[in-house]
């Protein structure tokens, strides 16, 4: 599977045990090589739906300064969008709090951007999932963030954790982008790169 790729070392350039996991059920071989201090800063005036995707540029610019000619680099950055607002990982246990009561009861956009890139070859792209919450109780909320210290999740909250289980009532796209990264895209993204 993924015969062009054979010659090239894969690098998930990101600290996430989550895309660590997912990358690795696709039965790829590669190293985790995080981006250090990565700049997550982007433009006030940059439309939300391009917020991930500019981010995960940034990512990988800052990853393929020294690229060499048998790598390919692969970046991901996650937000979550309800209405107008981005919510990212919250700073505290009492922001997590305020970003699930600003979830619950509504649907929101989790929204991951994606880099592929080689010496030769860049493939940007972001992939889109609707998701419904239940209304969710004060004691929930609390029992959630307290048991799960969310803070290393875009919304503080994970998809596939006891939240998911009790508050998602719909889910509309790929689940595995909820969790961080967008692998049945990736996987077919991944089959267009030119083999060396």
């Amino acid at each position: 599977m993924l015969e062009n790729l054979r010659n090239y070392k894969i690098i998930l350039a990101s600290g996430s045990p989550r895309r660590k996991e997912l990358l690795g059920d696709l039965d790829l071989d590669f190293i985790v090589r995080p981006v250090e201090n990565a700049d997550e800063s982007y433009p006030k005036n940059l439309p939300t739906d391009d917020i991930a995707l500019f981010i995960a540029g940034k990512k990988a610019d800052a990853a393929t300064k020294s690229i060499a000619d048998d790598e390919l680099i692969i970046t991901a950055d996650t937000i979550v969008v309800i209405g107008s607002q981005v919510l990212g990982k919250p700073k505290d246990i009492q922001g997590a709090k305020e970003m699930l009561r600003t979830l619950s009861g509504k649907t929101h956009k989790v929204i991951t951007g994606v880099c592929l890139t080689t010496k030769n070859y860049s493939n940007r792209f972001s992939v889109m999932t609707e998701v419904e919450f239940s209304p969710l109780t004060e004691d929930e909320i609390d029992y959630y963030v307290e048991k799960y210290r969310p803070l290393d999740k875009a919304g503080s909250y994970g998809i596939q954790e006891w939240i998911g289980c009790v508050g998602v009532s719909g889910i509309k796209g790929s689940y595995f982008n909820v969790m961080g990264l967008p692998v049945q895209k990736i996987f077919h993204e991944l089959k267009k790169i030119p083999a060396i």
